[in-house]
């Protein structure tokens, strides 16, 4: 019986996890310092490049799902849960998907000159404003909806762990190994 998930899995489950702390925390404290002044634009470049790196490892996190049966959960839960849960994975995985592809043309139709590990960028030649306006908005609104969702999963596994009983949580703790 398999009750945990791959070593690969858990990894890159905690790495994603981290790395929208990062750009989170990056994109909130960018509003602390003043327009033009270095700390802004430092702040800028981590939430770029932290978010850019999520929709790298949620690239690898997608394959090594395809390439791993989810671990059992034990006790099974009722059947909406499992329906909710994986509504819920799926929204994540968008999101985290979404998020880092809108940024990016954000970047890309307001001309903004930033390098991703010092791989320069593509800034669109011409500038779209109506078009940065556009995927801006709808990354912001993603990303505030965002709060909720990561919110709703983590009180999910706290549900099942406290409450259920179950071994849901446990499956993804990089410390705790279960009992075959």
């Amino acid at each position: 019986m398999n009750n945990t998930f791959t070593r690969g899995q858990i990894c890159f489950h905690w790495l994603v996890f981290l790395l929208v702390v990062v750009t989170y925390a990056a994109m909130e404290l960018k509003g602390f310092a003043a327009k033009g002044t270095p700390a802004r634009e430092t702040m800028a470049l981590i939430h770029y490049t932290a978010g850019l790196s999520v929709l790298v490892l949620m690239v690898i996190r997608i394959g090594l799902k395809i390439a791993n049966r989810d671990p059992d959960i034990i006790p099974t839960p009722p059947r909406w849960q499992i329906v909710a849960s994986k509504a819920l994975h799926g929204v994540l995985y968008l999101m985290f998907l979404a998020l880092p592809v809108l940024g990016v043309l954000t970047l890309y139709f307001g001309q903004v000159q930033w390098s991703f590990f010092s791989l320069p960028m593509p800034v669109d030649p011409v500038g779209h404003p109506e078009l940065k306006q556009n995927m801006k908005d709808i990354h912001e609104l993603i990303a505030n909806a965002g709060y909720f969702i990561v919110g709703a999963h983590a009180a999910a596994a706290l549900f099942h762990h406290y409450v259920m009983r179950d071994n849901t949580l446990f499956r993804m703790l990089p410390w705790k190994k279960l009992q075959k």
